[in-house]
């Protein structure tokens, strides 16, 4: 039996891609085991697949000064000697990886054991952890044709993102009545990630009055955001984290207002959702939520509001003209041609594998 090893974590964005593989894996005869941190996000997640999780220290990769980046490089180290013990233990024929700081110790010991792996880079330039990876990597996926001039001409694959096939059969009644909303308005679902958007979240609140007067909204604000003093408000339903509802929160949702990270896009892509698109600002991020956004909103696929320049005024006014011209977007994303990116990736797989 072949034998796979996935990692990726430390955002949602970096482990349903490898969720949404598991189905074909399964099929395809692969034993699959998982690398991640020790209480990341990524664990909750893929243990709820029962696949078999290992844990290992993983210290964070920083652009900007913080005591921590003293520290975390022995974490790093750390990590990379756990990381070898397990593939010698596991003994994967491939390793998989979908990024985020936890997987560079993986993948520098999947190059020092001479284990091939494949990358798969979501945003249209590489972050940090796999740009650290690329010179050991056998192949490198990427979501945006943009992206491919960043990457090693030998190496680089135009895949697209993997996405879960059950997000696809939503029940928008079943939603509804999760929600406790009628048939009467459109329904605007907010989601800043699956950590949460204060600034998002804090903006939707103040434009509430408004913009119940044209949606029932579905908001899911992050681990610790609810705001007790809005639970009663009709039309109006908050929720740290959607799992398993998720796709039948999207049957039932018009329009979307998220974040630009390239998980979330991709999915409103292969969902053809009408879409507002916030990025996070240059001031927070490396600025690939911005180019992501861009490169959506030039495709035709999605409206974009700098986050520097929303207020409840602006963000109102953005939904209503999305809400308006809704039918434009869903056309552009109809008629885009995506690619299946599952079974491209699979195909890599089996190709490294043997």
């Amino acid at each position: 039996m072949k034998k796979i090893l996935l990692t990726g974590g430390g955002t949602a964005g970096h482990v349903t891609p490898n969720i949404a593989l598991l189905p074909r894996l399964k099929e395809e005869g692969y034993e699959i085991s998982y690398i991640g941190s020790y209480k990341g996000i990524e664990k909750d997640l893929i243990e709820a697949q029962n696949i078999p999780y290992y844990g290992i220290s993983s210290g964070k990769l920083r652009r900007y000064f913080d005591p921590k980046n003293f520290s975390d490089p022995f974490k790093v180290l750390n990590g990379l000697r756990q990381a070898i013990c397990l593939i010698h233990k596991l003994k994967p024929n491939v390793v998989f990886s979908k990024g985020g700081f936890v997987s560079v110790p993986v993948l520098l010991a999947a190059r020092l054991c001479r284990i091939p792996a494949i990358i798969h880079e979501s945003d249209i330039t590489p972050g940090l952890a796999n740009k650290i990876a690329l010179p050991g990597a056998t192949k490198v996926c990427c979501n945006f044709p943009e992206t491919m001039k960043y990457l090693p001409t030998e190496k680089a694959v135009l895949t697209g993102s993997p996405i879960r096939r059950e997000l696809l059969t939503g029940n928008a009644s079943a939603a509804r009545k999760l929600c406790g909303f009628d048939d009467g308005r459109p329904v605007l679902f907010v989601v800043g990630g699956s950590s949460g958007s204060v600034s998002i979240n804090n903006t939707v609140r103040k434009a509430l009055p408004e913009l119940l007067k044209k949606f029932q909204i579905v908001h899911m604000c992050g681990k610790d955001h609810l705001d007790q003093s809005l639970m009663s408000v009709a039309g109006y339903r908050q929720f740290e984290y959607i799992g398993k509802e998720l796709r039948d929160i999207f049957a039932m949702s018009d329009i979307v207002i998220s974040r630009a990270g390239a998980n979330s896009i991709c999915e409103l892509l292969a969902l053809h959702k009408p879409n507002l698109l916030i990025p996070l600002s240059a001031g927070a991020s490396r600025g690939d939520q911005i180019l992501n956004a861009a490169s959506f909103e030039k495709q035709g696929f999605s409206m974009v509001l700098k986050e520097e320049n929303m207020t409840a005024a602006t963000l109102t006014d953005a939904a209503e003209k999305l809400f308006a011209n809704r039918s434009r977007y869903t056309d552009a994303m109809t008629g885009s041609g995506q690619m299946d990116s599952i079974e491209i990736i699979i195909k890599l797989i089996n190709e490294t594998a043997n």
